[in-house]
């Protein structure tokens, strides 16, 4: 099973995003999608799992969750946007994944038996940092998250 991983879109959905995320068995978009026609170009891919962030505050966002679960395979994956507004202890909870965006830096890392992926932005850039996506297949392992820097154009 391949996760593809996608983040603060913030109205921006790139050609190269959707490439890099197409053979996706599952696609997470951790918030600030920025348009909801984003949510549906991904699930013309593969099945969505989606938050809302920070800047989605349209109307048409309004229903949106604000955390999320998936289930891949055997694996439980929880999904918010602001890793600061965890309030819960994903381990103890049965989470073997935790997605989080809002920061736009890509970043992975283990704690107690739980991978946090954040794959960083892929919408307009900020700062100095990457625009990029990830993938993981769970059925490799140990798991490696890949993380794929999209064309700026």
């Amino acid at each position: 099973m391949i996760v593809g991983f996608i983040s603060d879109t913030h109205g921006l959905l790139r050609e190269s995003a959707l490439r890099a995320l197409r053979g996706s068995d599952l696609i997470i978009h951790a918030g600030d999608v920025g348009k909801a026609e984003i949510i549906d170009a991904l699930k013309a891919l593969a099945p969505v799992v989606f938050v809302r962030g920070n800047v989605d505050t349209q109307s048409w966002a309004s229903s949106w969750p604000v955390t999320a679960v998936a289930e891949a395979g055997q694996v439980l994956i929880y999904t918010l946007h602001d890793i600061h507004a965890l309030d819960l202890d994903p381990a103890a909870a049965g989470f073997r994944i935790v997605v989080s965006g809002h920061s736009h830096k890509p970043a992975q890392m283990e704690r107690n038996g739980v991978l946090y992926i954040n794959p960083g932005s892929a919408g307009p850039r900020r700062f100095q940092l990457p625009i990029m996506v990830a993938r993981l297949d769970l059925a490799a392992t140990p798991w490696q998250v890949e993380f794929i820097e999209l064309d700026a154009g």
